[in-house]
């Protein structure tokens, strides 16, 4: 079997959005932005980045508290989404992880 395994956590930059399917599936995308500092070679160096995250199914259900601003670590599979545009984009594709899809982290 081929590894395809993302944890990452952040903050949510862009305001969830809920949908259902035609065929009766929920989902809830929003894009998390991780900012941290890790060691490469001896140096340290800032990692940046936004990604977009999608929740599909039953598990959907738990994140109604994920909104704006807040702080979330979430692990899943990446996949490549195609856009009206052609253009590709990678997807964290987050999957439950101890019975919650997610983890949230409150601040100090």
């Amino acid at each position: 079997m081929l590894a395809n395994r993302l944890m990452l956590s952040g903050i949510v930059c862009k305001t969830p959005i809920r949908k259902v399917s035609p065929s009766g599936i929920s989902h809830c995308q929003f894009v998390l932005e991780h900012r941290s500092v890790q060691h490469e070679a001896g140096f340290s160096r800032q990692a940046w980045c936004r990604l977009p995250v999608v929740f599909s199914g039953q598990q959907t259900i738990n994140i109604n508290s994920i909104i704006l601003g807040t702080h979330i670590a979430v692990q899943g599979f990446i996949s490549c989404h195609q856009g009206r545009n052609g253009l590709s984009k990678i997807v964290l594709h987050a999957k439950v992880l101890h019975a919650e899809p997610i983890d949230l982290i409150y601040g100090d």
